[in-house]
């Protein structure tokens, strides 16, 4: 509402009702977010991609879910369990690759994987974010 006790030209606060059925719930609209898995070193340095499968396939071979075009990469590396990523659990579990599948700096020949893990394939280093759907803040508190 308008401060009056000020002179004209004045700044003027306005807050949002709590709960206002004209404004859309554009919180309630947004697709939940999937894990993704970021390359922060390596030949595709910067490349996210969304991880939207129960079991998602990494290497260099063009057919994974996840390709990886360099050398030190198995045609077929890895391959990730997302089927229980909605309790919090995924894993990721190497298919006997030449060069092996590293978590949060050691060889694994399976691991859990948790937001923040980091995942090292060939010449790639790649970090798994295990998102969830955005919650609503309330301003008021």
């Amino acid at each position: 509402m308008p401060n009056n006790t000020t002179g004209a030209g004045a700044t003027e606060i306005f807050r949002m009702p709590a709960a206002d059925s004209t404004v859309p719930d554009l919180m309630g609209a947004a697709k939940p977010a999937r894990p993704t898995l970021t390359i922060v070193k390596g030949p595709q340095i910067g490349q996210t991609f969304e991880l939207d499968a129960p079991e998602i396939t990494l290497g260099r071979d063009p057919k994974n879910s996840v390709f990886l075009n360099d050398m030190t990469v198995s045609r077929h590396h890895a391959k990730m369990d997302l089927s229980n990523v909605s309790l919090g659990l995924a894993t990721i579990e190497d298919l006997s690759s030449l060069n092996g599948t590293w978590v949060d700096g050691a060889i694994v020949s399976k691991a859990s994987l948790r937001d923040g893990s980091t995942i090292q394939i060939g010449t790639f280093r790649m970090v798994y974010h295990a998102n969830s759907r955005p919650r609503r803040i309330d301003a008021e508190a």
